[in-house]
Order: C-alpha cells, then structure tokens, then sequence
C-alpha cells in the first residue's frame, strides 16, 4: 500500500494531478522516448562508422533530446494551457522533422534509417493536428528533407549514385504516403464530430419532445411533474408558500364537437398564450392533459395567488378566438391548493382538482381554493367524470 502510494506521488510529480495535463505531459514524455531513441541509434552509428562526424552526432543527440525536453518541461509547467496548442504538437513536430533532416545528412550511408523515423514522426501528430496544420507540417517535411538530400549531394566525397536517388526517393514515398494517410484520418475525423454533432441535435430535438407538448409548446405532464418536485423540495428548505393551480376550459368539449377539432386545438393555443401573458416569467404553465392546464406559482401567498389567478380569468373571458361563423369565446374554471410541508404533491394537486371540480358544480369561470385538508369521498377521477 505504501509502494502504491508512493509511486501515485512519482505520478504525480512527473504528470501533474491535472488530468488534461497528465495527458499532455504522457504525450510529450512518450515523444521524447522517442527522440532518445533515435538518438540512441545514431551515436551507434557514429560508433561503428569512422566515416561518420561522432562529434557532430553527439551534439545533434545532445540539442534534438534538449529542445524537446525543454518543451515537455513547459508543458509540463502547466504555461502552455493558455495557447492554442497546449501540447506544443506542432512546434515538436517541426523540432523533429528539422532533427530528422539533419540526421539524414550526419548519418552518412546508414541515412536509410530516417525514412522509418520519419514516418513516425508525421504520424506521431495524427490526432492533435487540423488539415490545414498537416499539410503545412507536410509541406516543411518535404522542403526540409529536400535540403537534406541536396546537402548530402554537395558534401558527399562520391557521385549522386543509384543508392543516394532510393533514399531520397524513399523519403519522398514516406512523406506523400504519410500525408496522405494524415488527410484520411483528418476527413474521417470531421465526419465524425458531424456525427456527433448530429446526434446531439438530435437528443435535444428528442429531450425537447420528451419535455414540451406539441400543441401549446408549453412543458408537458411529465416535465412538470419533475419541475413541481423540484419546487417542493426548495419550498421546504426555505419555508416560502408554493401554490398550484389547476385550470380547465369550460365546456370545451362542446368546441371540438361543434366547431371542430382544428378548432379546439386553435383555442388551446389561444388559451396558453394568454394565461402565459398573465403570470411572472417566473411561474410555470404545463398542459397536464386534454384541456386541463397545472400553473405552478412559486413562493407565492394564497392572497397574491387569487389575484393572479383572477386576472388570468378576466383575460380569458374576453380572449376572442377567430372562427369563420364569427369569434368564439371561452371561460376557465380554476381550482387552487397551497401545498403544505409534510403533503406529498400528489396530495396538493389532489387538493387542487377537488376545488376545481366544486369552482365546476359552482357554475364554472371561477376560481376556488382547496379546503385546508382533503375531502373524504372525492377524489380527481370524479372531479374530471364532471368536468365538460
């Protein structure tokens, strides 16, 4: 457990806690395993070659391995989150390709080996590069190896032979295929983050379906189920009233079947414009099903409440819905519970439907408040057999 423990603090040292930067950090130390390496490789050849400058060797493995630890170092610091490019993809990139160019020149006859580190280098970038940036890494790639051959042709002591023209031309078959390849990847990657972006417009079309009723645009049954538990939840730990409401146009059956369905879907649409009109931007109106509507009133008073609910009415009542055989006109009758801590909110709406269904038997277009406790007897099923 205390080795554990101790090599998760080595991680952390050398990563950093930060897990985007642990990340980064992972790629640059990996990278300069790399450089290593090939600097490892090399010096062997400087070692086993006497034609080959071991001086000059030793100082290239020596500023190739520094500049990218230099980097990582940076990288590592956390400095290089406020770039563009905090993995310092592209400035590694361009130290290894200008590396691995002059190595191609300072290994003599054994340049064969840079094709294949090259490759790895241009691949090394794949995922942390745009289109624009590969092709750009690309095109210094090529420029900067074709110095290389043109150096190696001017400071070799023989001829341009057979086997100097199949390394430069293999360093071109390894850049273009790499390019090439780098491109693939980038289009699939675009049309990847499409997808994506597709499937989450698609899950918020589907959310906001989940959500919101059709008709009225107004949050749905299910929605608000979840908005009331929510409000119930903040109404009991600061102890301010919640208020729900539940409305119903009046004889609205009576619409459909003289008017019309496409009519009765035009008054609901009228309705929920106008009672949204009416309350605070703060408030919340749901369709809870057919023509009845739940209007929740947070950290309100039973007073404030009545009023609002009154001004809701009158706005109703003389809401004009436009019809060929002249406008028609509709009231709303209101039943109104104060929820109490302790009730569940099945209760409250259960209050709330009792008085609707009294503010119904009373004559409609009017608002009633729920009794202080439930009525035995009665329940929401015959309040909505009686409401029509």
């Amino acid at each position: 457990m205390r080795t554990r423990s101790r090599r998760q603090r080595a991680r952390d040292l050398f990563l950093s806690t930060d897990p985007r930067r642990r990340t980064l950090v992972a790629m640059a130390l990996l990278a300069l395993a790399l450089m290593v390496s090939s600097a490892c490789v090399m010096l062997m050849i400087a070692a086993a070659d006497s034609r080959v400058n071991a001086v000059a060797v030793q100082w290239w493995a020596a500023i190739s391995v520094g500049g990218l630890v230099v980097m990582t170092a940076f990288i590592r610091s956390g400095e290089t989150a406020r770039l563009k490019d905090p993995s310092l993809t592209v400035p590694q990139m361009v130290w290894t390709i200008t590396s691995g160019a002059v190595a191609y020149v300072l290994a003599g006859d054994a340049r064969g080996v840079v094709p294949s580190v090259l490759a790895m280098i241009l691949f090394f970038g794949t995922f942390g590069l745009n289109v624009a940036e590969v092709i750009g890494i690309g095109v210094y790639a090529l420029l900067a190896f074709a110095c290389a051959v043109a150096a190696t042709t001017r400071f070799n002591a023989g001829p341009f032979g057979y086997l100097d023209a199949a390394y430069a031309l293999m360093v071109l078959i390894v850049l273009g295929g790499c390019i090439a390849l780098n491109l693939r990847i980038q289009r699939i990657r675009q049309r990847l983050r499409e997808q994506r972006e597709a499937l989450a417009q698609a899950l918020a079309i589907n959310r906001e379906l989940a959500t919101r009723d059709d008709l009225t645009g107004l949050p749905n049954r299910r929605a608000m189920q979840d908005m009331i538990e929510l409000e119930r939840r903040r109404s009991l730990r600061s102890g301010r009233p919640l208020q729900l409401a539940e409305l119903d146009i009046d004889h609205f059956k009576r619409i459909n079947d003289t008017h019309g369905h496409a009519t009765g879907d035009r008054a609901l649409q009228a309705f929920a414009g106008v009672v949204r009109a009416c309350v605070r931007d703060t408030d919340v109106l749901a369709r809870w099903g057919g023509e009845e509507f739940v209007l929740l009133l947070s950290e309100t008073s039973a007073e404030d409440a009545r009023e609002l609910l009154e001004r809701v009415r009158l706005a109703v009542a003389a809401l004009e819905i436009p019809h060929p055989s002249g406008p028609l006109r509709v009231t709303v009758s209101v039943g109104l519970a104060q929820h109490r801590p302790g009730d569940t909110v099945e209760l409250t709406l259960e209050r709330a439907d009792q008085a609707l269904y009294t503010a119904k038997s009373l004559g409609r277009n009017r608002i009633v408040t729920a009794a202080p406790g439930p009525r035995a007897g009665s329940g929401p099923g015959a309040a909505r057999g009686a409401r029509a």
